[in-house]
């Protein structure tokens, strides 16, 4: 099995609902850059990221909707 081992700039979780979703970013060092509540759509989670995204790894629960997050992720690279 092989691993993920890259370390970056900043982690971002997100607790995703049908329509909000929870973020929370972290910078590699352990603080939390931002911790919030918004709508669940494409715009919102590119705006909450924009500042860290030179070097910011997104990861979401896994339910059935998630594949937006992933399509928009793919799309922005």
């Amino acid at each position: 099995m092989r691993f993920y081992t890259t370390t970056h700039q900043h982690y971002c979780g997100i607790d995703l609902h049908t329509r909000v979703m929870y973020l929370c970013i972290i910078s590699s060092d352990g603080e939390i850059v931002l911790h919030r509540n918004m709508k669940a759509d494409p715009e919102s989670l590119l705006k909450a990221i924009e500042p860290y995204r030179p070097d910011i790894v997104v990861g979401v629960e896994c339910i059935f909707t998630w594949y937006w997050i992933a399509d928009v992720c793919a799309e922005e690279l």
